[in-house]
């Protein structure tokens, strides 16, 4: 329905009922307007069926990827948002991240923590509730400005303004948007998991990505000692979540299956097999280990399985852990991303060491001899270092083609002297063309970046301890922070209104008439951002 017709289908609920002659039909709309997600579950929902659309409109055309960025703080993801409608006018194919490792570092009461599932269970979820709640207000405080544009046109009796308004708000975007939230290892067995992911769900979750790492040893990704687990048990934790999408009527719901096989040499646990060739078969078949001929090679307490018709003796590390073969890491990825795809996963994940997209289509050319429709998620990690990884990169290419490098240490490209270069410059192109590349040639579906807004939060807060603490004083603040939000136009320049300030008033109108008590009136510094 447009406003104007939602205004006359409420004039007559409020018409029937003779009490409620005080309520203004219009402004009751303006507030449905401004809430029009009922509740979180409501929002997986609704952003399921975008996400489905954004596949299937990548599988038709890869230049339509998607992407995201790690917000660790509601007002962060909000204000990511605004941003995102100021420069590019929608929303369309941008989502938010939201990362473990960023619950982990800067949301657990325990303190800052690495990225090995110590956090709080509950983390996510409630982080996923404060994004949402923020996305939210954004719809909010965008309307009410409308809403004030179009009263201000009203009393000056400006008819064609007000067509052009009333035509923005039946067509606006909402900032709530898809949210893929990292489930890390599931924390604990299926039931857990199970238990996690309705949370989340509830909570406003779409898609959820979780890993093949065990739960108690989990590492970060970029991180040594990485120890996965056998397909089953990984299978077992993706049928929880599915179930738990499907409980609560998300039946589009994503899962993002994610492998850390590439970097994970370890095993907890020796995978039961059946039959030769078999899943567990095939996991156990990259164990290390040597071959035996008879008992009397067995020493007391060494495991002894049989893999391709030979007795193996697995190389069982003091951990207890099992060791896999070094050259085994490729293809127990291509393993895990086709079996997840084939047991229920909607796409992967898979972490590498590098920014390469020549490794990454490697991997995913051999998926898609058994996958053709497999896509990624891929984590733009900042992990990495981008600017050496991609200089290198150069360097190697270059060298191939027997250019002159003697003006250059390859091991020692990131110096400052290096910066001003053609290699530097050439690097930097390449960089900046990483990701339409990546999704052309490597089947990545969404390009996210884990913990960007970790980095900024420290970069910005360095540059103005600097000043404010320095010489600069006040200046530090007044040019670098302030000056700069008003010539960027960027809306917390007035902080009262972006925390709501101006849409409590005209709910106090809304609910006292004239009686009402505001806090924008002529005594308010805000009005000094006015026409600037």
């Amino acid at each position: 329905m447009s406003y104007t017709k939602d205004i006359e289908a409420l004039s007559s609920v409020i018409g029937a009922n003779s009490t409620w002659k005080d309520i203004n039909p219009e402004s009751a709309v303006r507030m449905r307007l401004q809430n029009r997600f009922n509740t979180h579950l409501d929002i997986a929902k609704y952003n399921a069926k975008i996400m489905r659309e954004d596949m299937a409109a990548y599988d038709a055309d890869n230049s339509k990827y998607t992407q995201s960025l790690g917000c660790w703080h509601g007002f962060i993801g909000q204000q990511k948002m605004i941003s995102i409608k100021k420069y590019f006018g929608g929303t369309k194919r941008r989502y938010l991240y939201l990362s473990g490792w960023m619950v982990a570092a800067l949301r657990s009461e325990f303190g800052p923590l690495p990225d090995q599932s110590m956090h709080e269970k509950t983390a996510v979820a409630d982080l996923i509730r404060e994004l949402y709640t923020f996305l939210k207000q954004a719809d909010a405080w965008e309307l009410n400005h409308l809403f004030r544009a179009l009263d201000d046109a009203k009393d000056a009796g400006d008819a064609a303004k007000q067509k052009e308004i009333i035509e923005k708000i039946d067509n606006f975007e909402t900032h709530v948007v898809p949210i893929i939230a990292d489930i890390d290892a599931g924390f604990g067995n299926p039931e857990a998991t199970y238990l996690m992911a309705k949370q989340m769900i509830e909570a406003g979750a779409c898609c959820i990505q979780i890993e093949n790492q065990v739960s108690d040893e989990k590492q970060c990704g970029h991180q040594d000692g990485k120890v996965t687990v056998p397909h089953a048990d990984f299978l077992a934790k993706i049928n929880a979540v599915r179930y738990a999408f499907l409980e609560l009527g998300v039946d589009d719901g994503v899962i993002v299956a994610r492998t850390d096989s590439e970097g994970a040499g370890l095993t907890k646990q020796i995978a039961v097999t059946n039959e030769p060739g078999d899943l567990g078969d095939q996991y156990n078949s990259f164990l290390e280990g040597e071959y035996i001929e008879s008992a009397d090679e067995i020493n007391n307490g060494d495991v002894v399985i049989k893999s391709n018709g030979k007795l193996l003796k697995p190389t069982r590390l003091a951990s207890g852990l099992f060791q896999f073969r070094r050259d085994s890491n490729i293809d127990r990825v291509v393993l895990d991303c086709v079996t997840s795809l084939q047991n229920g996963a909607d796409l992967l994940w898979i972490e590498t060491p590098t920014p390469n997209v020549e490794h990454i289509k490697l991997m995913v050319d051999r998926i898609k001899e058994q996958e053709p429709n497999a896509k990624l998620v891929y984590n733009n990690s900042p992990s990495f270092n981008w600017t050496l990884n991609f200089r290198q990169q150069v360097f190697d290419a270059w060298e191939k083609e027997g250019k002159d490098l003697s003006a250059y240490d390859r091991a020692g490209l990131m110096s400052v002297k290096y910066d001003d270069t053609e290699l530097a410059a050439v690097a930097d192109e390449w960089a900046k063309e990483f990701q339409a590349k990546a999704s052309r040639e490597a089947g990545v579906f969404h390009h996210l970046i884990t913990l960007p807004t970790y980095h900024t939060a420290a970069l910005s807060t360095d540059q103005l301890v600097e000043g404010y603490f320095g010489e600069e004083g006040m200046l530090a603040y007044a040019k670098g922070v302030q000056r700069q939000e008003i010539r960027r136009n960027i809306a917390t320049v007035k902080h009262q209104d972006m925390a709501g300030s101006n849409i409590g008033d005209d709910h106090k109108e809304y609910f006292s008439g004239e009686a009402a008590l505001k806090a924008g009136g002529k005594d308010n510094t805000m009005n000094q951002f006015e026409n600037n």
